[in-house]
Formats: C-alpha cells, structure tokens, sequence
C-alpha cells in the first residue's frame, strides 16, 4: 500500500475539484481501486503504487488543461479519462472549452453559455470588439454580456467595465421616484446590479464600484467621453433614438470591446420615435469587426412559461395585423 500527496499551486481548488467535488468525482469512478481524498489544495492518493502513477498522470492531464484554457467540464475530464498517452485536444474542443464556462462567480457558480446562440456571443466578442445581441426577454442577452464583461475584467484584458442603460419610463413616471438622481435612476440599473453581483463577491464589487473600476450609468451620462481599455455594454439599446446610438457607438476608444442588448419588441419610446436598434442594423451591417448575433425563443432560460407567454403575445399580435 502506498501513499502519494499533489499539491495544486496557482488555482482555486473548487475549480477543479468542482462544486461538491462533482469534477473530482468524475475522475474518482476511473480509480475506484484508490481512496482520494481532497482537503484544500492537497489531493492524498492511497492505494497501490502502480495505480496512484495512473492517477498522477492523468490528473496532470486535468490540470494542464485547465491551464491551457481556464477552465475544465466534467465532459472534458471524460475525455481525459479515457485518452490513452499523451492528452490531446482538437481545435474544434479548445474552441469550445474556451467558450462555454464563461467564469466562476460567487461562491464557485459556474456561468456558461447556456445555449448555442449564448454561445455565439461568447465566440464573437473574441474575435470582433462590437457586437450586438438581439433576442427576446429572458434569451440571456445581458446577463452573458456581463459575464463576458467581468471575464475580460478578470483576465485582465480589460481596466474597467462600463454597463450603461438609457433611463426611458416604461409606463411609469421618472420624476416621481422618490430620492436623489442616483436613486432614481438605479432601478433601470438594477438588472445590471442582480448579474454583477452573482460573478463578484459583494465587498468586492463595492469597491469596483467606489473606485469606478465598474461604473453603472444611465446612457446620457457617456456623451463627451472617449472610453479606453474598457469593456462596455449597452443594455436596452432598443429604447435608444438614432442620434443617441450613433453618440454611443462613437465612444469607443482604443482596447475597447462593445456589446450592445435589445429587443426590438420591447420599445418604449414614444410611438412617433423610431428605435435606434431598429436602423443600426441596416447601417453597420457588413463591417469587418463588428458582428449581430440574434437570438430567439430558443434562447430563452427563464420558467418555461416565459416562452409559452411571449408566443402567445406574438401570436395575438399577428392576429390583430
């Protein structure tokens, strides 16, 4: 019987070992003539020595891709699993590994593209510094947006994120919120608050915030700047005129990436006021650089019923024409 102890150095434990040891599970069944027992950064092997060389080799395997990439899936360890030799990885999987586990959140949260036009954003925003996403309520849009947003944050890609929305009243009266001007405009904000805060532990995200690291603003508040090194997302671009898109996209400076959100039918401008998203589309369309990526109700990852619901109001809608 021998016994042989690894150190794992320069990552967090949980993003290996994953949430309830569910990765470290999955490399465990391929062992089970071994006791593994994980506690922090140190993974003790018991059992016989041949198989613990076993082990040793193909957990390298893990850990030099989780390296290579950043991450690592319980699908991905299969594979390692059962490779013979050398670990070897297509183009096609380090395509998508890079992709799909977006970041880790609070608490070890995954996040991931959760469906393949999710996935397409994750893709594009590699490749192009705008793009534009445009789908459906709960498709997703903005929360992977964000998530893209504090990846580039984290990998230090980016010195500062900026997520912005135009403050237009759906229905209800802005004047009448009670509170200062910060305090009236943070509920149109308060999505961008909800995803922020399950990617980045709260006395962290407080500080981002005081530092302006992250800064949360209402559209109006971008025109005069030139926004360097930043990764920026406009939220609800839908509800932005022709001339306030155009001062927005002309923003971008130099190491920026932009992504823009919306779905055009949800417009709350006034009737006589055409969507600026509507009219962009036809005007960048074709520029190297820059890419639209639409999602549908496919997309969507909210309660079931949410799709039922929107079908329902499209069906109604049609119905009327």
């Amino acid at each position: 019987m021998s016994e042989q102890i690894i150190q794992i150095t320069d990552v967090n434990p949980v993003e290996v070992y994953g949430i309830n040891d569910s990765k470290l599970d999955a490399i465990r069944k391929y062992f089970p003539e071994l006791k593994i027992i994980a506690r922090g950064n140190e993974i003790k092997i018991i059992g016989d020595a041949k198989n613990i060389e076993k082990f040793e080799t193909k957990f390298n395997h893990v850990l030099e891709y989780f390296h290579k990439f950043g991450s690592i899936s319980e699908t991905n360890i299969e594979k390692l699993m059962m490779q013979n030799g050398e670990m070897q990885i297509s183009n096609g999987e380090e395509k998508t590994l890079s992709s799909d586990i977006l970041l880790h959140g609070v608490n070890g949260r995954i996040i991931k593209a959760r469906t393949s036009n999710q996935f397409k954003m994750a893709l594009s925003i590699e490749k192009n510094d705008m793009i534009f996403a445009i789908g459906p309520a709960g498709s997703g849009k903005t929360y992977t947006a964000v998530a893209l947003a504090v990846k580039a944050l984290k990998n230090k890609e980016v010195r500062r994120l900026i997520l912005t929305r135009p403050a237009v009243e759906a229905g209800e009266n802005l004047g009448f919120l009670p509170g200062d001007l910060k305090e009236k405009l943070d509920p149109y904000m308060q999505p961008l608050y909800d995803a922020l805060r399950d990617m980045i532990p709260v006395e962290k995200l407080v500080l981002y915030l005081e530092t302006k690291v992250i800064e949360i603003a209402p559209l109006a508040f971008m025109r005069g700047r030139t926004l360097d090194d930043a990764f920026v997302i406009l939220d609800e671009a839908q509800n932005t005129t022709e001339s306030q898109l155009r001062m927005f996209l002309s923003r971008m400076g130099s190491a920026a990436k932009f992504i823009i959100t919306g779905d055009v039918t949800q417009i709350d401008l006034p009737r006589h006021q055409p969507s600026g998203l509507i009219q962009v589309q036809k005007v960048l369309d074709g520029i190297k650089g820059i890419e639209f990526i639409y999602l549908d109700g496919n997309d969507i990852v909210r309660h079931h019923l949410v799709k039922k619901i929107l079908e329902a109001y499209e069906m109604n809608s049609k119905n009327k024409v």
